[in-house]
């Protein structure tokens, strides 16, 4: 089964290592932190805050290119994870003589919530993701204060 799920935030998550970026997903009352790199969390970020950019960025391009060939993303979805890595699915179609064509593209979970956050569709969560990753909502605890961090 699938949960639909949001972004609440993108900030650094703690881990062993130590500060990492994150994209943190509400899923039916959970919490689902994904580790990115600076540069994903940097455009997932500025994306949700609707900041422009002067030039596009790979995930404008390809949501771009995809409208001019007349496709559209559908929704994006996080529906594995294995040995720690998360994998994700970019559902998309397109319209050829007024009949739909689907398609599934792989995805990296960053790339998929960039694109997911630039034209506004359903993120969705399969349980087993969210049985292994999801934290309580008590656990996750979100600061805001001045700190710009450097991504």
């Amino acid at each position: 089964m699938e949960h639909e799920a949001e972004i609440v935030g993108v900030g650094a998550g703690s881990t062993a290592g130590g500060d990492v970026p994150a994209v943190v997903l509400a899923v039916d009352g959970e919490y689902l932190p994904i580790f990115v790199s600076a540069d994903q969390a940097r455009a997932i970020g500025l994306a949700l805050e609707g900041e422009p950019f002067d030039r596009p960025l790979t995930h404008d391009l390809l949501v771009e290119v995809l409208t001019e060939f007349g496709g559209a993303v559908d929704r994006v979805r996080i529906d594995d994870l294995r040995d720690g890595t998360f994998y994700a699915k970019i559902d998309a179609e397109r319209y050829d003589d007024g009949e739909p064509e689907r398609f599934v593209f792989d995805a990296r979970p960053s790339d998929a919530l960039a694109i997911a956050v630039r034209v506004d569709c359903r993120i969705d969560v399969t349980d087993d993701v969210l049985d292994e990753a999801g934290h309580p909502s008590d656990s996750v605890h979100f600061d805001e204060g001045d700190d710009d961090p450097d991504w």
